[in-house]
């Protein structure tokens, strides 16, 4: 796969100590191209960025997540467009 292979070129090429590989998908998660696509971003210790949420969601779900998404999955439904 491409990502694994410019991944594997910033560890080597640019001396990366690790990679991140974003990707986003729908408006709600600030997708701003309505196409799968992938940021590999090179990555170094102490390189003051945060990949991770500083917080939680608002959102509130009705219901378990975890069982929700198995019995999704289990009915082998697929994700709305």
């Amino acid at each position: 796969m491409l990502v694994q292979r410019v991944s594997g070129a910033m560890r080597g090429a640019l001396d990366a100590s690790g990679v991140n590989i974003l990707s986003a998908s729908g408006p709600a998660s600030e997708q701003s191209v309505r196409h799968l696509h992938f940021h590999v971003v090179p990555r170094w210790a102490n390189d003051g960025i945060s990949t991770w949420p500083a917080g939680r969601s608002e959102y509130q779900l009705a219901g378990d997540p975890g069982t929700r998404l198995a019995e999704y999955l289990a009915g082998g439904q697929h994700h709305r467009s």
